[in-house]
């Protein structure tokens, strides 16, 4: 599906993890990445690794070469900023800045003008990320973080109970019935949810995510109208945001309104989209919506574009293998194993005229 933030495809993602140390931060880091930054992170930083050891050779010879390699550290720094920044929601941005900034400072000036004082100063710009990240984090309640360790072991009742007792507490804390719906989607509680998002909408009238969240789970139960409603509200709540507009286009595969799809996910589209998954989706419901049309060329380089982004399939393998994820797979199995389909090549994108929505 589409929510933003807090998903119910995100919390899957956190279940799907193994808890061994390290391993579990590096896979936390690289799904957080997806699998274009990681691959990108991953280059630059192997790249300037080996053309900066290959110049040691020469280090002895040439009085250029150790500016080049400050050259090369510095842009291998300011390359990672710019991969990890750029994945960040503007609030998340702006928090990493004030930790990154002063540490990267204190690098470029141990690279440059004190290179005599660098190790001291990588390890206090290292200790000032750590003590940053600590400080600054954000802080949900702990009881969140109770109800997802129920939910890794299938234990949904006392998820929710633990929620309830939280909504007892501050009972007009609208992201609280947020977090309580994801866990009875999850569940296939879908009344309990849609009376979840319905009180987000009296807390908060303005809130596009609860009335995305409606939409969804009206669309989850098959009540496709009252789902075009809801995620229409959303839209205009949220013009400039992809979420209400993918969720558009999706309920209008489902009802078959194929002109209709298109001008929502192409508005999607033109948006930022920040998962491979979701752009991969939106590729998806476009060569249908453009199959439909009888636009064959368009459906075909809208399959194309699905090719891209082969690691949004890798990524919802992830996430519709969870034991929790039930209720996902029967609303978007179909289509992730039709999107294999196209891009393996086993499926040819004229069968898509044909199939339901």
């Amino acid at each position: 599906m589409g929510i933003a933030d807090d998903t119910l495809d995100e919390i899957l993602h956190e279940i799907n993890e193994t808890n061994d140390g390290i391993c579990f931060m590096i896979n936390r880091f690289l799904l957080f990445l997806g699998p274009a930054r990681a691959r990108t992170l991953f280059l630059l930083i192997a790249g300037t690794g080996l053309v900066s050891l290959v110049l040691n050779v020469l280090v002895d010879e040439f009085t250029w070469v150790q500016p080049v390699q400050t050259l090369l550290a510095l842009g291998a720094i300011a390359g990672t900023a710019v991969i990890i920044l750029g994945k960040l929601d503007p609030e998340d941005r702006g928090r990493a800045l004030a930790i990154l900034l002063p540490s990267l400072g204190a690098i470029i000036l141990g690279l440059t003008v004190l290179p005599n004082l660098l190790l001291p100063l990588v390890g206090a710009a290292l200790g000032w990320v750590v003590a940053g990240f600590l400080v600054f984090r954000s802080r949900g309640p702990m009881e969140y973080q109770q109800a997802v360790r129920h939910l890794r072991k299938n234990e949904y009742g006392e998820a929710v109970k633990i929620m309830d007792g939280l909504i007892k507490k501050e009972p007009e804390t609208a992201n609280h019935y947020r977090f309580r719906a994801e866990l009875q989607r999850l569940w296939g509680k879908l009344d309990r949810a849609r009376r979840d998002y319905e009180r987000m909408t009296e807390l908060d009238p303005e809130s596009a995510v609860a009335f995305n969240g409606l939409a969804e789970v009206y669309l989850q139960s098959g009540d496709y109208p009252a789902a075009m409603t809801a995620a229409r509200t959303a839209a205009d709540l949220a013009p400039d945001e992809w979420v209400a507009l993918y969720n558009l286009g999706m309920i209008a595969d489902r009802l078959g309104e194929s002109q209709q799809a298109v001008e929502n996910l192409e508005q999607a589209a033109a948006l930022r989209v920040p998962d491979a998954r979701h752009r991969l989706l939106i590729q998806f419901y476009l060569a249908r919506a453009y199959m439909r049309l009888g636009d064959q060329t368009a459906a075909e380089d809208a399959v194309a574009a699905m090719r891209r982004q082969r690691g949004g399939l890798d990524e919802w393998q992830k996430i519709l293998a969870s034991d929790q994820a039930t209720t996902l797979r029967a609303v978007l199995g179909d289509d992730v194993q039709a999107a294999q389909g196209l891009i393996d090549g086993t499926v040819d994108v004229t069968a898509l005229a044909e199939t339901a929505g």
